[in-house]
């Protein structure tokens, strides 16, 4: 496995650091009695506030930076709630939170719906599409754009010309099958897990390379690593309590 950091991850790997950093030092002051924040308790909404804007930093979609929003907003609930100045109970908080995520459900769809080919057969050059993990359109056979919300999803493409994309696993499950897909050159597939899993199958002629960061969360590359096959796959992201795993 091939390991490293770009600019923009080494930037993320300093938020996690000073994040990690200013929470110890919560926890210490809690534990000695310098401060009485009962960190027991506002720990999770901590977590779920540097989760979603994680997550919007990392975002190539606007899926991506939607789910760092309502991560974002519901620990900033959360968090108000626990320090008494949002009086709001589970009896409302609950029917808000079905709420959004109704919400998010009803966009996703719009916005797959909105990339579909034209019927008279658009993108004639794939030279024209533009770059994997952003918001322009492109054949959604060739791209994978996927959330995994408290649930499970699966896929497996077979597509030759495989752009990358974005993949969400949130307190979920994501298993992606790439065995029979294929590209030339490198494809990007961002990655983000919170609490959640997600299971790369990728075949034995691509070079895999991970640029992220595991945060008491683990990455696990099983996957063969050929010298040079002209095929690299770039997995970048950020694993949160789960785990990402990549074999043949």
């Amino acid at each position: 496995m091939k390991t490293k950091c770009n600019g923009r991850h080494a930037g993320g790997q300093i938020v996690i650091g000073i994040a990690v950093i200013i929470i110890g030092f919560l926890f210490l002051f809690d534990n000695l009695g310098w401060l009485d924040l009962d960190m027991g308790v506002r720990l999770w909404p901590i977590l779920l506030i540097f989760a979603g804007v994680l997550r919007m930093q990392q975002a190539h979609s606007r899926r991506g930076t939607v789910a760092g929003g309502v991560l974002t907003l519901v620990g900033v609930v959360l968090l108000l709630r626990s320090l008494g100045i949002l009086d709001i109970g589970w009896n409302v908080l609950a029917p808000m939170l079905m709420i959004g995520a109704g919400g998010v459900l009803v966009l996703r769809s719009a916005m797959a719906r909105s990339r579909q080919v034209p019927a008279d057969g658009g993108f004639d050059k794939l030279a024209k599409a533009p770059v994997a993990g952003t918001d322009g359109a492109m054949p959604a056979e060739d791209t994978i754009n996927a959330a995994a919300i408290l649930g499970a999803y699966k896929r497996r493409m077979t597509t030759q010309q495989f752009k990358g994309g974005e993949i969400t696993a949130i307190m979920g499950g994501c298993d992606l099958d790439l065995r029979d897909a294929s590209f030339e050159g490198a494809a990007v597939l961002h990655v983000f897990a919170l609490m959640g899993g997600i299971n790369l199958k990728v075949p034995a002629d691509w070079s895999v390379e991970i640029e992220g960061v595991p945060l008491v969360g683990g990455f696990e590359d099983s996957s063969r690593h050929p010298r040079d096959t002209g095929k690299r796959l770039l997995v970048r992201g950020y694993v949160i309590m789960g785990g990402l795993d990549i074999r043949n």
